[in-house]
């Protein structure tokens, strides 16, 4: 049977309107967040409940060459029994125009509090990760980090 430019696949069909349903989310999110929005941000995700430091680890090159990419791990002390686990992680950062990064919801079947993900940088600036554990208790570390090539300025003179 030759091949035909004028038929589109079910599965083919499905895949453009996802993308084409992620480029239109992408247009539609606000260009710039306002210089007091990290903590919002925080607020939000917390519910404005107590964040202490401890237990989370970001790990986070402080210097980065390259802000387009930037590895992230966040690592939490936790046994992840049903009893004391991890609820969810979630990674902000001060500068870009989201604040809030990305969020990870877990349990006790992940079997280890570890989330990996690479990231873009907007300008050197704080980078906060929050871990929500299953007692309601909201951990947290943050890492100052230089970037020396910027990525995702959007409007920026």
């Amino acid at each position: 049977m030759p091949f035909s430019t004028n038929t589109v696949s079910p599965t083919r069909r499905r895949l453009l309107y996802g993308a084409a349903g992620v480029a239109a989310s992408v247009v539609l999110r606000p260009a710039r967040a306002a210089a007091g929005d990290l903590a919002v941000a925080i607020a939000n995700y917390t519910g404005h409940a107590q964040v202490s430091a401890g237990k989370v680890k970001l790990d986070i090159a402080e210097l980065v060459d390259n802000g387009n990419v930037v590895p992230v791990t966040v690592t939490v002390e936790s046994p992840m029994t049903a009893a004391d686990h991890v609820k969810s992680i979630a990674i902000f950062n001060e500068k870009n125009p989201q604040r809030d990064v990305a969020r990870f919801t877990l349990g006790p079947r992940s079997g280890k509090a570890s989330v990996s993900t690479r990231i873009r940088l907007a300008a050197t600036q704080k980078i906060v990760a929050i871990a929500q554990m299953s007692d309601g208790s909201y951990w947290s570390h943050t890492v100052d980090v230089i970037v020396t090539a910027v990525a995702c300025i959007e409007g920026e003179a």
